[in-house]
């Protein structure tokens, strides 16, 4: 039996009075400190947020109106400018910082009621796929502790899984919540580039990065985009939400055309993972669905493509942590390039590192038109790709990754092999359309992850297909 209810119903509680918010958030904080040894939390907000849920309490005795997210805890990524505990994006460079502001996320969340409890573990500014490259710890998968839970947002994800929270906030870069969503076998959405601010997020890759939510099903997904979704002066990226409720979501799959990628479904996938597709696809088409299959000849080329242009964003990015204004400084140093050298080679993890002298070099005079000008042209090619693909049908699917969890260690010496477990992710990134990886089954106990792919702004079709698949995979 799940600790948590349905969001939607938390909330309700509390707004009557069934149950207080402060008991939630006791609750919550109670099971954080109980699953320390999974190391999914880097810090509590503890105080703020029992001094919060007692504010709300006061309100709904005064019969005052609490928001559709009343009293419910979530966890943020530590990548999120938040109130109550230090923001290091997992990083030693930022060690000792707290926010002047909150991410414009947050701020829409505690508006309708919900209340933060905690930040978690993350690959350090979110460069990686395992959340091995955190300065602070390795969290561990809910499954199986030897194994990782996935990443960036592996901490978010592991989290839901261990039902610390109702939900968390990861994101999403080249497939950050997808990817740990699919490892632990939590539904991880990655909305339309532009529907959720990134305004007070620590910025990694500025052109593919986008905020989601981790949980346990698609209708508290779609609940919590639904507060997140919309413009933001703050960010200039964000776009118009629609004006129907994200989580109003009439599902059924009669009739819905979707498409299995070819390419993800090459012989490098896991014959296990395969198999849980397979099936999955399988009780899609007894539902109704029409199942074709589409050809995207350039999907090969998009993880390359992907690692120039992340890198170099991330180098003008990370160039901002200078050791002067914020986070870890060097007070030894005799002259101020010194201090920015040894802040910079103290603070910043060795992923970190490779990214920005990758970034650098392929910006560089005489390498630019040779990687990152090819890159963009790739991305454009890509973009085409998906629009063309839409074209003829609803929705794409393929698996989330190409195998499951891995093992503690197993990649760490060799990134390739890392930044392999990003190659059936990082494609909707570089378009910006939206997906979501749902549960699909399991493969010798370890979680397997569907992804279904929509075109640009369908993030509520995309979320009925979802909770429609959810249900028939149940």
């Amino acid at each position: 039996m799940s600790t948590w209810k349905p969001i939607t119903e938390l909330a309700a509680d509390v707004r009557s009075g069934a149950i207080s918010a402060q008991r939630l958030v006791e609750r919550s904080l109670q099971l954080i400190e109980a699953n320390q040894d999974y190391q999914a939390i880097l810090a509590t907000c503890s105080e703020r947020a029992v001094m919060r849920a007692k504010e709300l309490d006061a309100r709904v005795s005064n019969g005052e109106p609490v928001g559709k997210l009343a009293g419910v805890p979530f966890i943020a990524k530590d990548n999120f400018l938040a109130f109550g505990a230090e923001t290091t994006a997992a990083s030693n460079i930022l060690k000792g910082f707290n926010a002047p502001y909150q991410a414009t996320a947050i701020e829409k969340l505690e508006a309708e009621g919900a209340i933060c409890v905690a930040k978690a573990n993350l690959d350090a500014f979110a460069h990686g796929s395992s959340t091995e490259n955190s300065d602070f710890m390795t969290t561990k998968n809910p499954h199986d502790v030897s194994r990782v839970p996935g990443g960036s947002s592996g901490g978010s994800a592991a989290a839901v899984i261990l039902e610390l929270a109702p939900f968390a906030l990861g994101t999403d870069t080249g497939g950050s919540i997808r990817q740990p969503a699919a490892f632990c076998g939590a539904v991880g959405l990655k909305p339309t580039y532009g529907l959720v601010s990134r305004s007070g997020v620590v910025a990694m890759a500025s052109s593919t990065d986008v905020i989601g939510p981790l949980t346990r099903t698609v209708a508290d997904a779609a609940l919590v985009l639904d507060v997140m979704a919309g413009k933001d002066p703050l960010d200039a990226t964000t776009i118009d939400r629609i004006s129907e409720p994200y989580n109003d979501l009439r599902t059924g799959l009669e009739g819905k055309k979707i498409a299995i990628i070819h390419e993800y479904m090459a012989d490098e996938l896991d014959p296990g993972v395969r198999g849980v597709i397979d099936i999955a696809i399988a009780k899609m088409k007894q539902a109704g669905a029409v199942i074709a299959e589409v050809s995207m000849p350039s999907l090969p080329l998009a993880l390359a493509c992907y690692y120039v242009i992340c890198p170099a964003e991330v180098s003008s990015n990370l160039s901002r942590y200078d050791g002067q204004r914020y986070g870890f400084s060097e007070p030894l140093a005799d002259t101020l390039d010194d201090a920015y050298e040894l802040a910079r080679s103290r603070g910043f993890g060795s992923e970190a590192k490779r990214r920005i002298m990758i970034g650098t070099y392929v910006l560089s005079s005489g390498y630019y038109d040779a990687y990152y000008r090819k890159a963009q042209i790739v991305r454009t090619k890509l973009i085409q790709e998906f629009s063309d693909a839409f074209a003829g049908v609803d929705f794409l699917l393929g698996p989330t990754t190409p195998g499951t969890a891995f093992k503690i260690g197993e990649n760490t010496d060799d990134p390739m092999k890392m930044y392999l477990n990003d190659i059936m992710t990082v494609a909707v990134n570089l378009a910006g359309v939206p997906a979501i990886s749902i549960p699909a089954g399991h493969v010798d106990g370890l979680p397997v992850g569907l992804q279904l792919i929509a075109g640009m702004a369908k993030d509520k079709e995309l979320l009925e297909v979802a909770a429609a698949t959810e249900e028939v995979l149940s």
